[in-house]
């Protein structure tokens, strides 16, 4: 195992001195960083929606930003007087005071740009993020042109920088997510963040008036000989733009396994990306060493090498994740330790790549802005590309092969592009495609029923009856008919209430609760059973449903219960996130809202049960109209329903609320019940002794009164102490095993 520290000083000076005091405060530059990023990703997600292109569109005008600012660092680099620690904490006091009002700003751009169409709300996120990320991307090359002038070394500036950056954002990511959103909340977070940027930019100002900079000595010309560029420019910038493709490309694939074996989860999202981040910045304080002690012939058979090595980590990671799928705690730490592994392989290449194609002189910290350019291109493409497009077309085993073969390729143009004999290239080129081939082995045998495994959390015996994967997540569907998204239940195929297994009742409660539902909108499609009972509702005239996977349409297209909602004249079907589309319809109104909400634990299900969305549905409410959802028993969610609408119930695990009071009426419901008719079969025809039996049982069962039903009044009393959720504290997001309910 590597020893993580910080690089040595080149002499016990006041120089050496500053050096570790700059060390030090890079690192806690890249907490705030962190912190700002994960905040506010989530706040663009809300404004602008959670699919897949919304998603692609923030991350990478958050990574072009973080492009064009080193380029401006670069730049300003070139300048001889440029006074690091000064400029660090002006880049810091800067970043802190947009960060201040950063969510203010974002959710009046969010009301402002509602109706924009998706190139525009592009434009509108790189716009947004473009001040704080040019901020951040601006200090690398800038600090790297200091250090190259004191220490004549290009690869070990970049990789020590590059390491202790890093590791302080993937600190940020573990703390976050462990004890910053849970207990502060997205402003408290962005408040806390400011205060570290406050804290780092003081200090360095302070360090600089305190400690005014000695003159950088000039590097021995002997260094400077030696550690001249052996590889040219374009040549190692296409490499960085390849190498910063495939790393995404792999960060997109492992965080897609991970989320499906975790149902989403907000936390083990977090510690992939810290796991990720921290193996980024080990393998760059690592080629930063190896830079600085080997010769350039070996540096760059090691760079290659470490390139393989990533291969045969990623190799075992499907196969690992197979087996142990029944050990909870083991496959965490899988993931943890080959996400680490991964990284830290790939996130050794940019160093490499700058101390074999920069030269350690006036240049170094423009050139090294370049290079770092073209690697936040390659991520820039790769999250296009592959987020966008791979994920439609090919399944995670398939992406574990190509990811594989372009990493073995990546490799090989390495080790070729610097003079060997040809015993010793072929030597390597047997080692590659060894690993390759015995990785794509692997795959095949010991990564089979994958998904089953991992959503099952045992060794499956049976495979899915049908699988959609696509670049909006994983729709499974088991053998009895049970539908699965990203690995967790998302309903079964049944619209039979007399043989209710899926609780199709509550679908079929709509007009309990609501005299005349004509118009109704539903958020969610899933296995279509519910939108299936409400279409045939003989009260309802017209059915919105909006879906962010249209996956759904090509499993309920092979379902004979379900497949005729997809011609349903009554029936329209959008492709779009939720939340989004309401806001970008504020002239939709309904009589009925449908939500089956998803688990309250999930990523991103906040955004679905906030106060905030509560109050968006009311907006979109006819007089009289009712918003039924699913709160899944929570009764923070529960508690939140009843807390901003006048009236309401919960009724089994979901809630009917409305600013009218609700027109409950069983007798309605019955007669509603015996005209119900699905694909020209009554529900409850000729009404025959055993039909009024269970009418009868319905009845009863969900009386007012009864178990299954909370009156409002009553429930606000049994949740006291209960917090109600926000958009800004995330529900239980990333308080889940706090609060257990």
């Amino acid at each position: 195992m590597t020893t993580v520290e910080l690089p040595a000083a080149p002499r016990p000076t006041a120089m050496a001195a500053r050096i570790r005091l700059l060390y030090i405060l890079f690192f806690f530059s890249g907490f705030p960083a962190l912190i700002y990023q994960l905040t506010w990703q989530r706040s663009l997600f809300r404004i602008f929606g959670v699919n897949t292109e919304s998603v692609t569109i923030v991350v990478t005008a958050f990574m072009l930003g973080l492009g064009l600012g080193s380029l401006a660092g670069g730049w300003l680099s070139k300048r001889g007087n440029v006074k690091p620690l000064l400029l660090l904490g002006i880049i810091e006091l800067a970043t802190a005071a947009f960060g201040l009002v950063s969510l203010g700003v974002f959710d009046l751009v969010g009301r402002v740009t509602v109706d924009m169409p998706l190139a525009a709300i592009a434009v509108i996120n790189l716009l947004l993020v473009l001040v704080p990320t040019l901020l951040m991307g601006a200090t690398l090359p800038i600090l790297v042109s200091y250090l190259v002038r004191i220490s004549g070394e290009i690869g070990s500036s970049v990789g020590s920088l590059y390491f202790v950056n890093t590791l302080g954002a993937g600190t940020a990511c573990l703390v976050s997510a462990v004890l910053i959103f849970p207990f502060a909340g997205m402003q408290g977070a962005v408040m806390l963040a400011a205060g570290i940027n406050v804290a780092v930019g003081l200090g360095a100002i302070a360090a600089h008036v305190l400690s005014p900079a000695p003159a950088a000595p000039a590097p021995e010309p002997a260094a400077l000989r030696t550690k001249a560029p052996i590889l040219r420019m374009n040549f190692v910038a296409a490499l960085a733009a390849a190498g910063g493709f495939i790393a995404l490309s792999y960060e997109i694939y492992l965080f897609r396994t991970i989320s499906f074996a975790s149902g989403s989860s907000s936390l083990a999202f977090a510690i992939t990306l810290g796991s990720f981040l921290i193996g980024v910045a080990v393998g760059a304080q690592r080629a930063g060493q190896i830079c600085a002690t080997r010769s350039a012939q070996e540096a760059i058979k090691q760079a290659a090498m470490d390139l393989v090595w990533a291969n045969g980590f990623a190799a075992a990671f499907l196969p690992l994740m197979t087996q142990l799928a029944s050990n909870v705690l083991a496959l965490l730490l899988n993931e943890m330790i080959v996400t680490y592994l991964i990284a830290r392989q790939w996130g050794a290449l940019l160093p490499y790549l700058s101390q074999f194609g920069i030269g350690a002189d006036a240049r170094a910290g423009q050139q090294t802005a370049l290079l770092y350019f073209s690697n936040i291109i390659g991520c820039a493409s790769g999250a296009v590309l592959t987020g966008f497009v791979l994920t439609d077309h090919f399944g995670l085993k398939e992406m574990a092969v190509l990811l594989m073969i372009a990493g073995t390729l990546c490799a090989m143009v390495l080790a070729f592009s610097y003079p060997a004999a040809l015993r010793e290239r072929l030597r390597f080129a047997a080692i590659a495609g060894a690993v390759l081939i015995l990785g794509i082995g692997a795959n095949a045998l010991f990564a089979q029923r994958l998904l089953e495994n991992l959503q099952g959390k045992s060794v499956a015996i049976e495979d899915f009856v049908q699988v959609v994967e696509n670049h909006s997540g994983i729709i499974t569907v088991d053998t009895d008919s049970t539908v699965s998204g990203n690995g967790m239940y998302d309903g079964r195929f049944n619209t039979d209430l007399k043989h209710d297994r899926n609780g199709i009742v509550r679908p079929y409660a709509l007009s309990l609760f609501h005299g005349a539902p004509r118009d109704v909108l539903m958020i969610g499609l899933a296995s279509g059973s519910w939108a299936q009972v409400i279409a045939n509702n003989p009260d309802v005239a017209s059915l919105t449903i909006v879906e962010i996977n249209r996956g759904y349409l090509q499993i309920i297209a092979t379902q004979d219960d379900v497949k005729s909602l997809l011609g349903n004249p009554k029936v329209r079907i959008v492709e779009d996130d939720g939340r989004r589309w309401l806001g970008h319809h504020p002239e939709a109104r309904f009589d009925a809202v449908v939500v089956n909400t998803t688990w309250h634990f999930r990523a991103n299900a906040t955004n679905l049960l906030s106060t905030e969305f509560l109050t968006l549905v009311k907006q979109h409410l006819n007089k009289g109209g009712i918003y039924f959802y699913n709160t899944t028993n929570s009764r923070r969610a529960q508690r939140t329903a009843c807390a901003t609408f006048s009236h309401g119930a919960r009724f089994l695990n979901h809630v009917v609320v409305s600013e009218s009071p609700i027109d409950w009426n069983y007798e309605r419901w019955r007669k509603t019940l015996e005209r119900y008719n699905i694909d020209g079969k009554s529900e409850f025809a000729g009404g025959s002794e055993t039909d009024g039996a269970v009418l009868d049982a319905l009845m009863a069962d969900y009386r007012r009164d009864g178990p299954m039903v909370e009156e409002c009044p009553q429930l606000l009393v049994a949740t006291k102490g209960n917090t109600p959720i926000t958009d800004d504290n995330m529900g239980t997001e990333w308080r889940y095993f706090l609060d257990l309910e």
